[in-house]
């Protein structure tokens, strides 16, 4: 029986393998087959087969994506752009969020308070210390109004 080695393996093998482990845009497989050596004219054919096959799906991977960092805190403008940096196009990610939304999965200014009550026990008295929660959250990729509201919001009794 012959044994296949690394250097023998496909672009079908190296992508299905790192489809198994978890979901990947399109734009991360192709850096990453090309990275193993395989051609650019084999790598498109596999991940559009793929893509047929419904084994590979940007849009899956955004949803995927979106999912786990809402549940690690994260503003949506961080997300976007990482998104973004992940090769989906605008559309891609504005369906995700769509989506995301419409399952009730994505209360921005809730997640604000959730991540800033978590960091911080009150408001602050000073500016310094008010502004320095600002930053936590703007760094967390929270907007303006968002980081608004959770400053306000964030320590009331209601907001689990």
């Amino acid at each position: 029986m012959l044994e296949r080695t690394a250097s023998d393996a496909t672009p079908r093998d190296d992508a299905v393998r790192l489809l198994a482990r978890r979901e990947y845009s399109r734009a991360e497989l192709v850096e990453r087959l090309a990275a193993k050596g395989h051609a650019d004219d084999s790598i498109a054919e596999c991940l559009d087969d793929l893509a047929e096959q419904g084994l590979q799906s940007d849009a899956r991977f955004a949803e995927s994506f979106l999912r786990s960092r809402i549940f690690r805190g994260q503003g949506p403008v961080k997300i976007r752009l990482e998104l973004e940096r992940r090769g989906l196009c605008r559309e891609e990610v504005q369906a995700a969020f769509a989506a995301s939304e419409q399952a009730g999965e994505a209360d921005w200014a809730a997640l604000a308070c959730a991540a800033l009550a978590r960091r911080f026990t009150g408001p602050g008295d000073t500016p310094r210390e008010r502004a320095r929660r600002e930053r936590f959250l703007a760094s967390r990729g929270f907007d303006f109004d968002q980081v608004r509201h959770a400053l306000a919001h964030a320590w009331d009794s209601t907001s689990d």
